[in-house]
């Protein structure tokens, strides 16, 4: 499956990879050189294999509560709302952005190799529950605007958006028309890098021409789905089927701050069960020396095995090697720990996620 904007990363030479039945591009000059833009400048993202599922109805509030340990009936109409799918052990399937677009209607957003897991998951719990849910990922792109100069490119593109707060939107539609699709297309101010920035989700017939427009400023450049995994990691942000695939809940992957105890959702009984008795929580990890940390190194202190990292990179922030995994909870920050990989043995020290 091709991104509608494939013919613009080929103009751009882009290397590509079959990402999740995708053709997505990899880089265009160098991860390194690429993640230093967007942390420098501005970068932007084809993100466009992400799913985009609407839940709409008279019970569609109460729907996505459920649905969800955050409670969206706390969250005021334009929010964008980060939090995870659980299965009935308290496990998280996905995570996801729910944006409120109002009391009865939810555009919710699954990553792109669980989107029809997720839309049949939603299905399946419907229930007695009064919605209807339209999954509409083949319908609209999603670009991605990153960087501290996200903002001043905004004043050419949609000035108005620049009012937003982190982490919400408004509706796009007066930009980007489309019939059908006027209640679906939005501009967030949210993103995956750590930096400033703005999400359009929009029709696919737009991309093309919003992508060559962005790029016209010269603060800009495109970024692969490279340097966007070393930006995620560098903040310790979680990638779904690698950081968590259904064996993980939110309390031991750092995010129990998405949990509204308050109200019934998917999986709570075993959550409240499983709070008090965390074994393992996800860390961050700095290298001590050359070592970089890779998905699958195992971490030993004093020789014994402490837990596993399940994601690594060069940071190109840091000028070092970082990783990111579930330790044994009773291990401190600033512990120094022995990463030991396919090819040797390194030193590095335990920190919070967010390592940059």
């Amino acid at each position: 499956m091709r991104t509608s904007l494939f013919e613009e990363h080929v103009k751009l030479n882009a290397k590509f990879v079959d990402f999740h039945g995708w053709e997505m591009p990899i880089q265009y000059t160098s991860i390194i050189e690429e993640h230093k833009q967007v942390r420098s400048k501005a970068g932007i993202f084809d993100v466009s294999h992400m799913g985009d599922i609407i839940i709409e109805g008279k019970d569609a509030q109460d729907f996505i509560s459920y649905l969800l340990p955050s409670d969206l009936s706390k969250a005021e109409v334009g929010k964008a709302v980060y939090s995870a799918y659980l299965n009935s052990d308290a496990n998280m399937i996905d995570d996801t952005i729910a944006y409120k677009m109002s009391e009865e209607r939810f555009l919710v957003i699954p990553n792109a190799a669980t989107t029809d897991k997720i839309y049949n998951w939603i299905i399946k719990n419907k229930k007695d529950f009064k919605v209807v849910v339209s999954n509409i990922s083949n319908k609209l792109s999603c670009i991605a605007l990153q960087g501290p100069s996200a903002s001043e490119v905004m004043k050419n593109i949609m000035p108005e958006a620049n009012k937003l707060d982190h982490f919400t939107f408004m509706n796009a539609s007066s930009k980007f028309p489309s019939k059908g699709l006027e209640d679906s297309t939005s501009v967030a101010r949210t993103g995956y890098t750590g930096e400033d920035g703005f999400e359009f989700i929009i029709p696919n017939e737009h991309a093309p021409k919003l992508w060559e427009e962005l790029l016209r400023n010269s603060d800009v450049k495109p970024i692969g789905l490279g340097a966007r995994d070393t930006l995620r990691m560098e903040k310790g942000f979680l990638l779904s089927g690698q950081d968590f695939n259904e064996d993980r809940n939110p309390i031991e992957a750092g995010i129990s701050w998405i949990i509204n105890w308050d109200h019934e959702f998917i999986g709570k009984n075993i959550l409240e069960k499983k709070k008090d008795n965390v074994k393992e929580k996800f860390r961050g990890l700095l290298s001590l020396d050359r070592t970089i940390p890779r998905n699958g190194n195992i971490i030993k202190l004093n020789g014994e095995e402490i837990g596993k990292l399940t994601s690594g990179t060069f940071s190109p922030s840091l000028s070092k090697g970082i990783g990111l995994g579930y330790l044994r909870a009773d291990i401190k920050f600033d512990t120094e720990v022995t990463i030991v990989g396919k090819t040797g043995e390194g030193k590095g020290i335990i920190k919070k996620p967010r390592l940059v």
